[in-house]
Parts: C-alpha cells; structure tokens; sequence
C-alpha cells in the first residue's frame, strides 16, 4: 500500500502573530521623533548575504582561519571613518562595533590598560554607558558638573583634576550630548592640561551622532584626530542608519598595539571587546557609504539641519519653550505631558524633552505632533 506524505502544515498562527508584529513595528516607526535612529535606507541589494554566518571574529587589520568574513570590507568601512576624522591610516586602527556603548567601552578599556592609576573624568551630562562602563572596568571616576547648554563645566573640571594632579587623566569628551546635543570644547580642556602642567592623559571622544554632523557642516568645532585625542566612537545606525544597531570605534594604532595579544585557535591578534563580531553590518556600513558618497551625506546632513531650524521656528511660533545648540539636530523643549511623551516617544529628563529631526523625519507627521503640542499649550 502506498503511503501518502502530506504537505506541511502552515503555522497559521505564527505567521499571524508575524504580520501583526510587522503592523505594530510599521506603526511605531512612524512616529518616534524622540531617538536618533535614521529609516532613509534601503538595503535590500545585501539580503542575500544574510544566508552566509559572517563572522568578523578578531582584528580586521589582520587575518584569521576562519575565511567567511567581511573584513577586508570593514577596513574599507575605517579607512572612510580615518580620513573624515583626520587620522591618517598609517596611524589609524578600529573596528565595527555592535553600537556606541561598545565603542565606549572600548575606549575607555584602552584607557585603563594604559593608565592603570588613572582617574576618569565625566560630565553628568554623559551618556549612560559611561558610569556603566566605569564600574564594568573598576575605573576610579569623578563626575564633573554640567553647564546649561550640556557642555561640561570647564572651572569644575580644572578644579577636579587639580586636587588629583598625580594621577593620570582619562576623560570622557561628549561630542553631541544626549538630551541636548552640546559638543566639550577639546581646546579649552587641552588648555586645561596644560595650566595643570597633565601631561599623562587619555581622552576619548563619545560623537555617536554628532560625530556623522560634524564632518560635512562649515567650520565645524574641534572635534577629532586634529586635537590630541586618542579615541572616538561614532554609531552607524543613527545618522547614517542600519536595520541593526552597529557603530564605528577609532583609536590610534600605537596604543592599540601596547594591548595585542595572539590567539592560535582561530590565528588572529585579540584587540577587539567581542571574540565573534558581525560580518554584516561592516556590509551595510560600506553599502551606504558607497551609495551616497561624502557629497551626498553633505547634502543629507544640510538638509537635517535646516529642517531642524525649521522645526525650532515652528516651536518659537506656537510659543512652546525650545532651543539647540550649534550643528545640533537636537531641538530641547520643555516637557509635555505624559500623553504626548507615550504618543511620540520623546526622549525626557526630569522638565525637559527633546525632538531629533532625521534624514527620514517626515515633516507632516512633525506637524500632527506640534499641532498636539499647540493645542495642549492654549491649557497651560
């Protein structure tokens, strides 16, 4: 008798419970204006590199046994970050990271490993991840105030490190500041140093997403390799934009170097935090920069930062309470009501919230939101 095989039972429910995530996801992204996190991409042309397991496992300026990888597109990737950031490449090693606090974490842990006494200087403006990253590595820290604007207090920085002159510094410089985007003036805390007479430093520059702005504006602060900072972290899936987070850390080759160590399983140098490391997003990464190119992300960033000016004018005019600070596309306004946060997934702290305007920000949905915001300020 012959046996009769049937087909396969489609999960019904799952592909349900599929289609309603996707709904729910498609609604969501349509109205967060409270996070920096870039939709304008389209990767659909690396889809099929997603049946390969690219893995990035060690230094990418070095090689390993196993062969399924993207390293030599990650090289490409940092040889593009070391000449926007001015370091040249002779000079210049990093790596993909999974994301900024990665990157920060790497550079502070580098810090460390060169100043085992050294004390970490930060604003309390800083991102989360510092403090986090200060107790993962038992780093001595002190917190540094805050000016209005977000930068650090740079009185109460000299008067810090002066009490605890013998030790080396490691600071955390923020360019762009999470709720209000402010940039450290690295001129002013070089001249810092310099009145202190500190001449065992380290300093790591958190620009996660300033540190895609501020290439491509006119006269931009200092910023990067041009002041003498030994690294920076930059993240790949805010401005520039990825279906996954990732992000970019540069550190100058020489101290890298000091920290090296072999590995014969798998015939690589161990510089990177990670052993595996995604072989994809260096893909994406390369993918959009070949796509625009550094006159299109010119043009992009342009475009961000006018509309940002836009939206800061339309703020002005319904008379809600708004400011950013220079090449910023943070606008910091006074905090709405609860209803409105939950709505449009502002980002808060404590009165304050602020708006990002991204290359994908659609302006009609802008608009609902200060419509909202009109409406809630005729109660006040």
């Amino acid at each position: 008798m012959a046996i009769s095989v049937k087909a396969p039972h489609r999960d019904d429910t799952l592909e349900q419970q599929l289609d309603q995530l996707h709904a729910e996801l498609e609604e969501a992204s349509g109205r967060f204006l409270g996070y920096p996190c870039n939709l304008a991409f389209d990767y659909e042309p690396l889809y099929r590199f997603l049946r390969f397991c690219l893995n990035n496992i060690g230094d990418p300026l070095g090689g390993s046994n196993f062969q399924v990888n993207t390293r030599a597109i990650e090289r490409k990737v940092l040889q593009f970050f070391a000449e926007l950031l001015h370091l040249p490449w002779p000079q210049a090693w990093g790596y993909v990271t999974s994301g900024g606090t990665e990157g920060n974490t790497y550079g502070l842990f580098l810090a460390r490993e060169l100043h085992p006494n050294g004390i970490l200087y930060f604003s309390q403006d800083s991102h989360y991840s510092i403090l986090k990253t200060a107790k993962l590595l038992n780093l001595r820290n002190i917190m540094i105030r805050s000016l209005p604007n977000g930068e650090i207090d740079y009185q109460d920085l000299e008067a810090s490190i002066s009490v605890k002159r013998e030790h080396p510094v490691i600071l955390c410089a923020n360019i762009g500041t999470t709720m209000k985007g402010a940039i450290d003036d690295l001129g002013r805390i070089q001249q810092t140093f310099e009145r202190l007479a500190i001449h065992d430093f380290y300093i790591h520059c958190d620009a996660a997403l300033s540190g895609m702005i501020l290439p491509f504006v006119d006269n931009p602060p200092l910023f990067d390799f041009g002041a003498p900072i030994n690294s920076i972290a930059i993240s790949g899936h805010k401005m520039i934009g990825a279906p996954l987070p990732c992000g970019v850390v540069l550190a100058r080759r020489a101290l890298v170097k000091q920290i090296e160590r072999s590995i014969e399983y798998v015939g690589i140098m161990d510089t990177t935090l990670s052993g595996s490391r995604s072989g994809f997003t260096p893909l994406v990464l390369w993918y959009a920069i070949r796509t625009h190119g550094r006159q299109g992300w010119r043009r992009s960033i342009q475009k961000v930062l006018q509309t940002t000016e836009a939206v800061l004018a339309r703020l002005q005019e319904i008379g809600w309470p708004a400011w950013r600070n220079p090449h910023s596309n943070t606008i910091v306004i006074r905090r709405p009501s609860d209803e409105l946060v939950r709505r449009w997934q502002l980002a808060v702290k404590g009165d304050i919230a602020h708006l990002i305007v991204m290359p994908h920000t659609p302006m009609e949905r802008v608009e609902q939101f200060l419509e909202e915001l009109r409406r809630e300020a005729q109660t006040l």
